[in-house]
């Protein structure tokens, strides 16, 4: 699997995998003091090697339970655990955010207070089918419509780290705030652009 792989100083490394094209599947890897957790990670060649420069393995986290990629499959190679939507994260510094969606949906987030980094799986992403034009960041569709996930509001990231386009690490919280408050009022930009997602192939590079 071809990915692009950004650092992000201080937190770790972000990556998105090229395909499927249009998707923007993006993984990250937090590090802290050492110790190294994947997030929703899609697999690629280097992984392994790229993971042990940054420290020791500690657990592979699936922030969404249907966010599958190849969270079981690099665990059991990592030899740690795999921990699908948790309650909490023992031996991490993160704090574990229910995301409230629909049912049949289930999500977390994670909040890293030392970094201030916030890692949102499906709630809130970057590619062109998820953000109205002129924005930087968009609600997922379908939560537009159900329930904008205003729970995010409570934070206040300098760091957005996503399961969906690379992150934003510059004007986060403002990005956050005016896609979740916009949310229902930008739904009528957002879905030609929905519905025609799958012709237009997400920017892995700037």
């Amino acid at each position: 699997m071809s990915v692009v792989c950004r650092d992000v100083p201080g937190v770790g490394i972000e990556w998105v995998s090229a395909e499927p094209d249009f998707m923007g599947r993006a993984s990250c890897a937090l590090v802290a003091e050492g110790d190294v957790w994947l997030v929703d990670p899609v697999d690629f060649a280097d992984l392994d090697v790229t993971i042990a420069a940054l420290g020791t393995p500690r657990g592979v986290i699936q922030l969404l339970d249907r966010h599958n990629r190849d969270s079981a499959a690099i665990a059991k190679r990592l030899n740690v655990p795999h921990l699908v939507t948790p309650r909490e994260i023992p031996g991490s510094p993160f704090e574990v955010v229910a995301v409230p969606a629909m049912a049949g949906w289930k999500e977390v987030a994670l909040w890293w207070e030392a970094t201030k980094t916030l890692v949102v799986a499906e709630a809130v992403g970057t590619p062109r089918y998820y953000c109205a034009p002129g924005c930087s960041l968009g609600v997922h569709p379908v939560l537009r419509i159900v329930r904008p996930p205003r729970v995010l509001l409570q934070f206040a990231p300098e760091h957005l780290l996503l399961g969906h386009g690379f992150g934003l690490h510059d004007g986060a919280t403002a990005a956050l705030t005016a896609a979740v408050s916009r949310a229902r009022r930008e739904l009528p930009f957002v879905l030609p652009r929905l519905f025609a997602a799958k012709r237009h192939r997400y920017p892995l590079e700037s």
